[in-house]
């Protein structure tokens, strides 16, 4: 049971914190690939619904610290991403890229709404845990 409960809290706190390794290392801490996986996932829904909770105060704050102009600017790539791509792109690409809190941050900036997108991360992030069950799945046969 200890090496379950460690490998859950590792893959948790890495899901919440830095989604790409958290699988790999709750399977390394002896945690089944599977249950890594969704420890990972539940670890960095986690960490969206703080900042999605944080909501608007957050926005502003960064946007001030940040110097980020609240105005769209068609000319700025930023913003072609954005209407190119929109929530569904930045959330798909958010567990491997700008993580947890970077994501969500980026999609309130952008005047989305806090409840969609808390949705939009959460799923998005699921093949991403599925993906890096099957690898670590794959590497833990391959290494035993």
């Amino acid at each position: 049971m200890p090496a379950f409960t460690g490998g859950f809290a590792i893959a948790f706190t890495l899901g919440f914190f830095y989604f790409i390794g958290a699988v790999p290392a709750g399977a390394a801490a002896g945690l089944n690939p599977w249950i890594a996986a969704l420890a990972a996932w539940l670890g960095y829904t986690a960490s969206c619904g703080l900042i999605v909770g944080a909501g608007t105060p957050l926005r502003d704050w960064v946007t001030k610290k940040l110097r980020i102009p609240a105005e769209r600017d068609p000319e700025k790539w930023i913003w072609k991403v954005w209407s190119r791509f929109g929530l569904p792109g930045l959330a798909l690409i958010a567990p491997v890229t700008a993580g947890p809190q970077v994501g969500p941050i980026l999609a309130l900036i952008a005047h989305e709404k806090p409840g969609r997108t808390f949705w939009f991360f959460s799923i998005a992030a699921m093949p991403w845990s599925v993906g890096f069950a099957i690898a670590a799945s794959g590497t833990l046969r391959l290494f035993s």
